[in-house]
């Protein structure tokens, strides 16, 4: 059966998540019914990564088999008619080989959190972006972050209920930026990695937010990660700021 990569843009804030749920509307249950309707029958996708629910993705990866040959354009073009009107999109298709596999061919995953700092409720960004209503120091937040770089036991920063074998990850950058705007100081926070444990990045965000507004030193998000103990970490900050922003492999796909 013909396999393809799919490229997929989506706002979570309508789902309960990238994976399928019963009696919950998920992003793989909604791209699996659009793929339905082009060939009856059940369909299972699988993604690079599976994102919680309220998360946004703007480069999720997953493949799908097919019956038939699909030019790659078309077979988008129809996926995207069908899946409207929710918000999700197939932004770039391609053929790969019958056993290539978009989870764990993924040598690294991308994420990107925002918050914006402002007194005023967000109007354009709501659902979007994280606010805050304290200026954050982004420089004491890099500083912080710079603590969690390497290969370490990550318990603290881990879901109670994460399933993950082992809380040993490696993260391999952390970033964080800031932009002043007329809308309100923009703070952007990247994170790369081979892979993740549940809300490992909404628990290093919300710490690392609380040592930009002063709140925290940066050498505490050091004693937060040693005590490898999930109380010792700061508040686990919303969904709505976290997009999956990029999937890696060996040869991309998509090029």
């Amino acid at each position: 059966m013909p396999r393809y990569a799919l490229k997929i843009e989506y706002d979570g804030a309508p789902f309960a998540g990238w994976q399928r749920q019963s009696h919950q509307q998920s992003v793989q249950g909604t791209i699996e019914a659009a793929l339905a309707r082009l060939e009856p029958g059940d369909h299972t996708i699988a993604a690079a990564g599976r994102t919680d629910s309220g998360v946004h993705a703007t480069a999720q990866v997953a493949h799908c088999d097919m019956a038939t040959d699909w030019d790659p354009f078309r077979l988008s073009e129809a996926l995207n008619y069908h899946l409207k009107p929710l918000p999700v999109a197939v932004i770039a298709c391609a053929p790969v080989a019958p056993d290539w596999h978009a989870r764990f061919d993924a040598l690294e995953r991308r994420y990107l959190f925002r918050i914006t700092a402002r007194r005023a409720p967000l109007v354009l960004d709501a659902g979007r972006a994280w606010q805050v209503k304290t200026p954050l120091d982004a420089k004491a937040m890099q500083a912080g972050a710079d603590h969690l770089l390497g290969r370490h036991d990550f318990t603290t920063f881990r879901a109670t209920h994460c399933q993950a074998d082992s809380p040993i990850r490696t993260l391999d950058a952390v970033s964080v930026a800031s932009v002043p705007s007329p809308l309100g100081q923009q703070v952007t926070i990247r994170v790369r990695a081979r892979s993740f444990l549940h809300n490992q990045v909404r628990s290093i965000v919300g710490t690392l937010e609380r040592v930009g507004c002063g709140a925290w030193q940066p050498d505490d998000v050091a004693t937060a990660l040693a005590a490898r103990d999930r109380t010792a970490c700061g508040p686990v900050c919303p969904a709505h700021g976290l997009y999956l922003d990029g999937v890696r492999y060996p040869v991309d796909p998509f090029a």
